[in-house]
């Protein structure tokens, strides 16, 4: 027996495969023009991965921005869910999930025994999400990566007032004009990120262990000035980007062994 997890966001599709040694095979690709078609294919590659070519999951359970458009899926679960299962398994203490992803971001409160609390989502403005450091990264000529490690280097860090992507952008565009140093404007990029996701995650007790999940988890500054706010430290999973479809296979796994 072998299950699937798909979690289609809106700027990466995640597959998480689960066979039936319990071990766990996973790919992240792009979503690109047509989610459907990039998440099939990325099925279809994780299960050569597993060598499964010639074998279809016994159960599918998809999540994400694109979830019910997944046609082949056995079932659609809501993201919060998926996410909170997927963390829970790799850190099971964890009390707060704040995942920050390509189009939105969310904060997720759970009891002692794991159960959802409570969720905050921001899914209005890419504001605080992964395409607005992707809209910043271009504006400035470099790689994310890059952007993860300048902040870092910081010693007179710039003040990025608006909350706008497309205005942001514009300051960005201002500083470089004036010769302010590359790592002291990406430190105001990230620090402008890391005051809306917290302004909207202190809106409840954010309880440790807090969690971070998403791609921009993967940026060391960002990280860096989240703890340096709340005092302690955070914890990120190995493949911050995967925790969504994770949960959604291991809920794939439920529903496969009842049937």
């Amino acid at each position: 027996m072998h299950v699937v997890g798909i979690d289609a966001g809106s700027r990466a599709v995640k597959t998480v495969l689960f066979d039936n040694s319990g071990k766990m095979f996973f790919r992240v690709s792009k979503t690109g023009s047509n989610s459907v078609n990039s998440a099939r294919e990325t099925l279809e590659n994780i299960l050569k991965d597993a060598g499964l070519n010639d074998s279809w999951p016994n159960f599918i359970v998809s999540t994400g921005y694109g979830r019910n458009y997944i046609d082949f899926s056995n079932r659609s679960v809501t993201e919060i869910s998926c996410h909170a299962q997927g963390v829970r398994h790799i850190i099971p203490e964890a009390r707060t999930i704040i995942d920050i992803g390509g189009q939105d971001s969310k904060v997720i409160y759970l009891d002692e025994d794991g159960n959802l609390q409570d969720f905050l989502m921001n899914d209005k403005c890419a504001a605080g999400t992964g395409r607005f450091l992707e809209v910043i990264a271009e504006a400035l000529g470099i790689s994310l990566e890059k952007m993860s490690e300048e902040s870092l280097k910081s010693r007179n860090e710039v003040t990025i007032s608006s909350t706008c992507t497309v205005f942001a952008e514009s300051e960005v565009i201002s500083h470089v004009a004036r010769g302010q140093a590359l790592e002291d404007i990406v430190a105001g990029i990230n620090r402008s990120i890391v005051r809306r996701i917290l302004g909207m995650a202190q809106r409840r007790t954010i309880i440790p262990p807090l969690v971070v999940t998403g791609g921009v988890a993967k940026n060391r500054g960002v990280i860096q000035m989240i703890q340096d706010e709340l005092g302690f430290s955070v914890t990120i999973p190995e493949e911050p980007q995967i925790t969504g479809a994770m949960g959604a296979a291991l809920i794939a796994l439920v529903e496969a062994q009842g049937t």
